[in-house]
């Protein structure tokens, strides 16, 4: 597997100059970029042009770009009744498309819905469903996967519920990013992944203390209760061996050592140090 870092890890996502050097020094190998709407280095009006001296930026300070996250789902998310807010969001996964394109990466980050009192989870299946099934075509133009990620969006909470979600597209190019620390609460992570097999395309690291339960649960990698032996077998056995982003919070103080930290944690779990 390849060791990398999400922008969201360190103080200032924004800050390449800072975070892609430190990464690379940390041991890190690829980081996985983030695409936002008005603010950073990459946003929704972004030229190829400028795209292209971020990704020339990263490559030459000697890291491959994992992936792109789309970081707008919750907020244009395509299950919402409002069709201004469901074109933003179709508008923004194919902006995600174009920029992965630029960047020579093969994979974006969506959270495609939300279910809310308002809005059902029936209704965000089928509406998700639709909305995607629009997308796909563009995402086999731009050979880049649209990934639909496992998170808090009270949707898809069985491995096997979104293993049907993503075979109905039939496609290679609508496939699955799996957190393994997200689904902690109702399930177990080795158990998603056998589930899914080859239908990961992409992968997010952190970890979860199942106790405290909320977003207080999440702590540094080591230190919750993901089984990461059983995690790292079950990744053997159905061949993942892309990239690993990592996605925990930073240190209050001195933010800059919990890179180093993330990075020998993750050299542990890869099985690269012991003792």
């Amino acid at each position: 597997m390849i060791k990398s870092i999400n922008l969201w890890s360190f103080r200032d996502s924004n800050d390449l100059k800072t975070n892609v050097p430190l990464a690379k020094k940390a041991g890190f190998e690829a980081i996985e970029l983030c695409l936002n709407e008005d603010t950073g280095p990459i946003t929704w009006k972004s030229t190829e042009k400028e795209v292209k001296e971020v990704r020339k930026f990263v490559e030459g300070s000697g890291l491959k770009i994992a992936s792109l996250a789309i970081g707008t789902g919750w907020k244009y998310p395509l299950s919402s009744p409002d069709k201004k807010i469901v074109k933003a969001g179709a508008d923004s996964i194919k902006k995600g498309l174009d920029v992965a394109k630029w960047l020579g990466t093969d994979g974006v980050l969506v959270v495609p819905g939300v279910t809310t009192p308002e809005v059902p989870y029936d209704v965000v299946y089928k509406k998700t469903q639709d909305e995607l099934k629009k997308l796909v075509p563009y995402a086999e133009k731009a050979k880049v996967a649209i990934c639909v990620e496992n998170v808090w969006n009270k949707f898809h909470l069985s491995p096997i519920e979104l293993r049907d979600y993503v075979d109905s597209f039939n496609s290679e190019f609508l496939a699955v990013y799996l957190d393994v620390g997200n689904m902690l609460l109702y399930g177990y992570p080795e158990q998603w992944i056998r589930i899914l097999g080859k239908r990961i395309k992409k992968v997010h690291f952190k970890d979860f203390r199942t106790g405290v339960g909320g977003f207080g649960g999440f702590v540094g990698l080591l230190e919750g209760d993901v089984d990461w032996p059983a995690v790292m077998k079950a990744f053997k056995e159905v061949g993942y061996d892309g990239p690993a982003s990592v996605e925990v919070g930073c240190y209050k103080h001195h933010w800059e050592a919990s890179i180093y930290v993330i990075g020998l944690q993750m050299d542990f779990i890869f099985g690269r140090r012991s003792g």
